[in-house]
C-alpha cells in the first residue's frame, strides 16, 4: 500500500467500495499516522490568528474551512461548508430559509434541496455540510429561528433527516447545535437547566431521528447544559450520542468558542475543534502528558473522523459535479418551487362577494413597503448564501402583472396615494437581518473567559489582527454589521409597518399583506383591517416570482404554519435575551396555549388554500413503533393543489404531539390515495431505567387532520 504518494486513503476507499469494513480500514490508516499527524486530525489546519484575519477581513467561509487534512497519506480532512439556506462557500443557490421549507410539510421536497446543496458544495471543494440545523425555537424571539424547522419535534426530525439524506450522497451532513441552543445573544454564557424527561421528550427526539437517519457528524453548541459546557459535556456527547443512540460519526465543535478545555473536550467526546488550530494546538499535548486525556481518546476520535471520510468517498460518485451546476436554471427552478410551496395564506376574506385572492385578471396592483424591492434572503451570519441574484417581491410582481407599480419608500403618504390609484395594494412588511439573525457582539473579544481561549499572538502581524478584533465597538455584530441581528426585541411588526398597513387598508379595501420573517409574528393589532395576509418568510433568490405565482393563482397556496401564532406575548414563555441561567421544559408552542386554555390566532399547521380538498377515508396499521396511515384525499375544485395531512396523537397525560405528515398532490377533480408514516416515539415517555423514550405499547388514536385541533379530523386507532 503506497503511503508517501497519498495513496493510503485512496486504498482504504477502494477497499470499502469492494466490500471492506470501514472501521477496519480506518484503523489501518490510523496506524500509519505519526503522533503529530494523529493530533492534527483533531483541529483546524489554519493557525488561529491567520484564520481570524481571513474570517473578519475577507469574509466568512468563502472557501471551505479545512480540518485534519494529511497530505502525506492523501487524507482530505474535513472541508467545511456552512448552511442551511444553501451552501455558503462561493456563490450558490439561495433557497428559502428552513422555516419556509418546514411550511411545505414535505420531506421529499426537502431531500431534493439537500441533493442540490450537496452537489453545489462538492462542486466548490467541500466534503462536509454544516447546515442541518434543527434546534427547537422554544421562544419565537430566538434570532436564528429562521434556520430551523418550527416548534414540533416531529417536523424538525423528519425535515432534518430529509435534508441529511439529500446531501449525504455528496458530502458528510452535520446536524447542529447539540443541544438546547435556542438563545442567540446569550449563547456564549447561558446555562440551560432541564430534567432528563423534558430533554429527551421535547428537545432531543429530532436529533435522535437525524443521527440515526444518516448524519455523519454532530456539531456541539456554545451554551452550557446542566452546568457543563456542551462542547465538553460527556452526558450529551458520550452517554446520549454514543451509548444511548449508537452514533459512530464524529462531533465537531461550534466555531472558535465551542471548545473550552482541550483534554476535557476530547475525553468527553468532542472529536474535532473547529475551525482553526486553537486550544488543542496550544494545550492538548500538555493535557495528554498530565493524564486529562490519553492516547485511547486520541485514537477513538481519529477512527471516527477517518471512518466517516472513508465512507463518504466510498459511497459518492467518482465523477465530480461541474461548476455549471451551481445556481443553474434547474436549481433556481427548485428554489422557486420551494418558495411557492412554503407561502402560508392565513387570511382570505371576501371582498364584493368573492375571496380577495387569487387576484382578478386585469387588476392594477400597487406594490408597497420598505421591503418591497429589497433583496432579503435572511440573516447575514454564518448561514448567509451569496446568491448570484435575488428576485424581490416588486420584481416578481411587476414581471407577472403588467402595469404593476412600486413604491418601496415606506413613506405612508406616497404609499397611500399610489394605493388609491390601483385596484389592489400589496404591502410587504416584516424583518431583515437588522432585526433577527446570528449575533456575535463585538464585546466577545473582551470577555475574559473567551479571551483565555485564544493563543498568544506570536508576531507583529498576529498582534495586529488581535488588536483589530479587540477594537470592535462593543455591541456591534461582527457577522452582520452595526445594530444587526440577534434575538428579536419584539414578535410584532415594527410600528412603522403597522402604521403603513392601517393607512393603506383604509385607503384601499383590497389590501394584501405579505409578511417577511423567520418565525412567529403576532398580528392582532392589524389583521382584521385587511382582507388577505400571508407569510412569505425569507423566500430565497426566487421569492418574488413565488409570491407572484401564489397571488395570481398560477399556483395554489399550500403552505402550513410550522408553529402557532398567539394573540399576545403573555402566552409565550419568558425570554430574557441576556440571561445567564434559564430552565427549559415542555411548556412552549401550541401545547402551552392548550394548557393555558387560550386560543391561537392561527394554530400550528394552519393554512388556507384556493382549492377544496377533503379526506374521504383513512385506515391504519402498526408495526412496532411505526404506524402507516392510508388516506384517500379528494379535490373538489378546478385547481390542481395539495392536501397537507397532519397526524396527531394524544399521550396518556393528555398532551398532543405531531407524529407524522405528508403533502399529497391532488389533481383538479380527482382523488388520490397515499400512505403517511407516523413515528410513535414522538408521543413517547422517557424511561430512565432503559434510557430511552418509549412509544405507547397500547392502542393509539391518531387524528388525521388539517391543523392542530382540527374539529373535522378523521380518527383511526392503531
Amino acid at each position: 500500500m503506497a503511503t508517501e504518494t497519498g495513496g493510503a486513503f485512496e486504498a482504504a476507499v477502494e477497499s470499502v467500495r469492494a466490500g471492506g469494513d470501514v472501521r477496519h480500514e480506518a484503523g489501518v490508516l490510523f496506524a500509519q499516522l505519526t503522533d503529530d499527524e494523529r493530533l492534527a486530525l483533531l483541529d483546524g489546519d489554519t493557525p488561529f490568528w491567520g484564520g481570524m484575519a481571513g474570517m473578519t477581513v475577507a469574509g466568512y467561509n468563502l472557501t471551505p474551512y479545512s480540518m485534519g487534512r494529511i497530505d502525506r497519506l492523501g487524507i482530505p480532512g474535513v472541508q467545511f461548508a456552512d448552511g442551511p439556506r444553501g451552501v455558503v462557500v462561493g456563490h450558490a443557490t439561495a433557497f428559502p430559509v428552513p422555516t419556509a421549507r418546514a411550511a411545505t410539510f414535505d420531506p421529499e421536497l426537502e431531500q431534493g434541496i439537500g441533493d442540490v446543496i450537496g452537489i453545489e458544495a462538492r462542486a466548490q471543494g467541500a466534503n462536509y455540510f454544516g447546515g442541518v440545523c434543527i434546534n427547537l425555537p422554544r421562544h419565537p424571539a430566538w434570532g436564528r429561528s429562521q434556520e430551523s424547522y418550527g416548534e414540533e419535534p416531529a417536523l424538525l426530525g423528519e425535515m432534518g433527516a430529509a435534508l441529511a439524506r439529500g446531501t449525504r450522497p455528496h458530502v458528510m451532513p452535520c446536524v447542529k447545535h447539540f443541544a438546547l441552543n435556542s438563545m442567540e445573544n446569550a449563547r456564549f454564557s447561558v446555562d440551560v437547566s432541564i430534567s432528563d424527561a423534558d430533554l429527551h421528550e421535547y428537545f432531543l427526539p429530532h436529533f435522535k431521528r437525524v443521527v440515526q437517519g444518516g448524519a455523519d457528524s454532530v456539531m456541539s453548541s456554545y451554551n452550557s447544559v446542566n452546568g457543563e459546557w456542551a462542547g465538553q459535556n460527556p452526558g450529551l456527547l458520550t452517554q446520549v450520542l454514543r451509548d444511548d443512540w449508537g452514533f459512530d460519526g464524529f462531533v465537531l465543535s461550534d466555531f472558535l468558542w465551542g471548545s473550552r478545555k482541550a483534554g476535557l473536550s476530547l475525553r468527553a467526546g468532542l472529536d474535532v475543534e473547529a475551525p482553526f488550530a486553537q486550544i488543542r494546538a496550544r494545550d492538548l499535548r500538555d493535557d495528554l502528558a498530565a493524564g486529562v486525556a490519553d492516547a485511547a481518546d486520541v485514537e477513538r476520535a481519529g477512527l471516527r473522523i477517518l471512518g466517516r471520510q472513508i465512507d463518504l468517498y466510498a459511497r459518492r460518485s467518482v465523477a465530480e459535479p461541474s461548476m455549471d451546476m451551481v445556481a443553474s436554471e434547474a436549481h433556481r427552478a427548485l428554489a422557486r418551487e420551494v418558495a411557492t410551496r412554503g407561502i402560508v395564506l392565513v387570511r382570505n376574506e371576501d371582498v364584493d362577494e368573492a375571496p380577495m385572492l387569487p387576484l382578478a385578471a386585469g387588476a392594477t396592483v400597487a406594490v408597497l413597503g420598505r421591503l418591497a424591492d429589497l433583496p432579503n434572503t435572511g440573516d447575514h451570519g454564518s448561514s448567509a448564501v451569496r446568491a448570484p441574484s435575488v428576485v424581490t417581491a416588486a420584481q416578481g410582481l411587476t414581471a407577472a402583472i403588467p402595469g404593476a407599480r412600486v413604491d418601496a419608500s415606506g413613506d405612508v403618504a406616497s404609499s397611500v396615494a399610489l394605493a388609491t390609484e390601483c385596484d389592489v395594494a400589496v404591502v410587504v412588511v416584516g424583518y431583515t437581518a437588522a432585526d433577527e439573525g446570528e449575533f456575535v457582539g463585538g464585546d466577545i473579544f473582551l470577555r475574559p473567559a473567551l479571551v483565555a481561549l485564544y493563543p498568544e499572538p506570536a508576531n507583529d502581524a498576529e498582534r495586529a489582527v488581535a488588536e483589530g478584533m479587540r477594537a470592535q465597538t462593543q455591541g456591534d455584530n461582527l457577522v452582520g454589521g452595526q445594530d444587526a441581528g440577534g434575538d428579536r426585541v419584539s414578535v410584532r411588526l415594527r410600528p412603522d409597518d403597522v402604521e403603513l398597513i392601517r393607512a393603506v387598508a383604509a385607503a384601499n379595501p383590497r389590501t394584501v399583506v405579505a409578511i417577511v420573517a423567520g418565525g412567529t409574528v403576532i398580528v392582532d393589532e392589524w389583521i382584521e383591517s385587511v382582507p388577505a395576509a400571508l407569510f412569505l418568510w425569507y423566500p430565497g433568490m426566487e421569492g418574488g416570482h413565488a409570491l407572484a405565482d401564489v397571488l395570481t393563482g398560477v399556483r395554489d397556496a399550500t403552505g402550513r404554519l410550522p408553529f402557532a401564532v398567539p394573540t399576545d406575548e403573555s402566552h409565550l414563555p419568558d425570554f430574557d435575551i441576556d440571561a445567564t441561567e434559564v430552565t427549559y421544559d415542555g411548556s412552549f408552542g401550541q401545547r402551552r396555549l392548550d394548557h393555558m386554555g387560550v386560543t391561537a390566532r392561527f394554530p400550528f399547521g394552519f393554512g388556507l388554500s384556493y382549492g377544496r380538498t377533503s379526506v374521504l377515508s383513512a385506515s391504519a396499521a402498526r408495526e412496532g413503533d411505526t404506524a402507516t396511515v392510508t388516506v384517500t384525499v379528494a379535490n373538489d375544485s378546478a385547481l390542481d393543489t395539495r392536501h397537507v395531512v397532519q397526524l396527531y396523537a394524544r399521550r396518556d397525560d393528555g398532551l398532543t404531539f405531531l407524529v407524522g405528515f405528508a403533502s399529497i398532490p391532488v389533481a383538479a377533480g380527482h382523488r388520490t390515495t397515499a400512505d403517511v408514516v407516523a413515528r410513535l416515539e414522538y408521543v413517547g415517555r422517557w424511561d430512565a431505567r432503559r434510557r430511552a423514550v418509549i412509544a405507547p405499547d397500547g392502542p393509539v388514536e391518531l387524528s388525521v387532520s388539517r391543523q392542530w385541533g382540527d374539529p373535522d379530523a378523521v380518527r383511526v386507532t392503531v
